[in-house]
């Protein structure tokens, strides 16, 4: 005789993976031109001045500089990166 175990939520044991979705430079953080600071759904984090904007709305830092977090909009933040000056070489 055939058995059936009782269909409840254990029925599917499959989960998709998460998608690492969110900030990955703070703020004052130093940062290579081209790597990620911001994973998002959405425009929640606006590119400014020093920064792009992927086609999955990912924020990145266009130059080497400083990541810096503003408000924008009540509910909106802009992300610019300032660049840093190249320092002299110090003379022995």
């Amino acid at each position: 005789m055939a058995h059936k175990k009782a269909g409840g939520t254990s029925k599917n044991g499959r989960d998709s993976v998460g998608q690492r979705l969110g900030i990955k430079a703070g703020d004052g953080q130093m940062v290579p031109a081209g790597s990620i600071i911001v994973r998002q759904r959405g425009m929640t984090f606006l590119a400014g001045k020093g920064t792009g904007l992927g086609d999955d709305y990912t924020v990145f830092a266009t130059e080497t500089g400083k990541v810096r977090f503003e408000f924008a909009t009540k509910t909106k933040k802009r992300v610019r990166v300032i660049p840093v000056e190249a320092a002299p070489a110090a003379e022995a």
